[in-house]
């Protein structure tokens, strides 16, 4: 080899050390790469080496919180309550007294009959004030019927005929197809988390908009 040759393969030497030299340099001042979080589907290893689902422990709807009132709210209660519930009910035919509105004829043969005076039918109640019949109509008309009033009027006319049995009398009365019902009055004390006692009870004959005539039979 000559000189001239020798010089030449240690200049590119040296400019090779000083290449990689810088290279390592640059690679040592970068910051590495962050870890990548594991998705939704990835399992992450803890350090027993056993796989745990990466699931949020909030999520779990069996976790229980150690948080005082964390799981169980507070109890609402409205304080003192008086309130009346609807407690029976049974079809009831609820008469006009007045005169012109009840006959009977017989026996046998058929009558005819109409109503010859107006008035009005009013509901009854075995116990309580005004206050209370108001509010048994009230609950009434919600769990019964929306055609259940207080009173219902009745005015001349409605001509009917029914044929009476032989050797019977027939009866027509005429009158509202309403409602006989059970009632009870309840209340709860202080802050009305307790249960409630019974302040009284009775039932009410509650007429409808519908009216109309009932016949019966008697033998005598």
């Amino acid at each position: 080899m000559s000189f001239g040759m020798g010089r030449t393969a240690v200049a590119s030497g040296t400019a090779l050390l000083i290449c990689l030299g810088t290279t390592g340099t640059a690679a040592a001042d970068e910051e590495p790469p962050a870890p990548t979080a594991p998705g939704p589907e990835q399992a992450v290893e803890t350090g027993d080496g056993v796989a745990q689902d990466d699931t949020d422990i909030n999520d779990r709807a069996d976790w229980e919180s150690d948080e005082p009132g964390g799981v169980v709210n507070p109890r609402y209660c409205d304080g003192p309550q008086t309130w009346i519930e609807i407690t029976s009910k049974k079809n009831y035919h609820v008469a006009s007294w007045w005169n012109g509105t009840k006959y009977k004829d017989g026996p046998g043969g058929s009558m005819t009959v109409s109503v010859t005076r107006a008035g009005t039918i009013s509901m009854e109640i075995s116990a309580g004030e005004e206050a209370e019949a108001s509010v048994v109509v009230a609950k009434a008309k919600v769990s019964i019927s929306a055609k259940i009033a207080a009173s219902v009027s009745v005015t001349t006319g409605h001509t009917y005929t029914h044929e009476i049995a032989k050797k019977k009398y027939g009866h027509l009365q005429y009158g509202s197809w309403g409602y006989k019902v059970g009632w009870t009055k309840y209340r709860r004390k202080g802050n009305g988390c307790g249960s409630p006692t019974v302040v009284t009870s009775g039932t009410a004959t509650l007429p409808t908009k519908e009216t109309g005539w009932k016949y019966w039979e008697t033998s005598s």
